[in-house]
């Protein structure tokens, strides 16, 4: 039997981006440094979300290389209870504003909205409380 474990992205700022995860309910479970022949090579930061441990890793290179997304990657989704009051805290703690206001897909359906975080991963926020 096969299980999710965690999903992994590459960052260029730590702090913002643990401030920026933070800011969307995750909780930091702990980092972890990669050390080859003698150097520090990597650190990986594990978060946690509702009762889910670790499920995602942010994974800091420190020989200052650069990334580009590329056309493959699409969104992290992450449930919110409160997208308005969600949006307002990451523009508020982090001048970030979304794609375009909030939306439904379908009539009656969650409310969602994208964001993008400090590296310019879109995250797609759906709210899940009944309104």
């Amino acid at each position: 039997m096969a299980t999710f474990l965690h999903t992994m992205v590459r960052i260029t700022d730590p702090e913002r981006s643990r401030a920026f995860y933070e800011a969307l309910g995750f909780r930091f479970s702990r980092d972890m440094d990669i050390v080859r022949d003698g150097e520090l090579e990597a650190t990986n930061y594990f978060f946690s979300i509702g009762d889910s441990e670790n499920v995602l890793e942010l994974t800091y290179n420190h020989d200052g290389r650069t990334y580009e997304i590329g056309t493959a990657y699409g969104h992290i989704a992450v449930g919110v209870d409160d997208l308005d009051g969600a949006l307002a805290r990451l523009q508020r703690e982090h001048g970030i504003e979304p794609e375009r206001p909030p939306y439904r897909v379908t009539e009656g359906g969650s409310r969602i909205c994208f964001v993008r975080d400090p590296d310019d991963y879109r995250i797609e926020l759906i709210e899940r409380r009944s309104h």
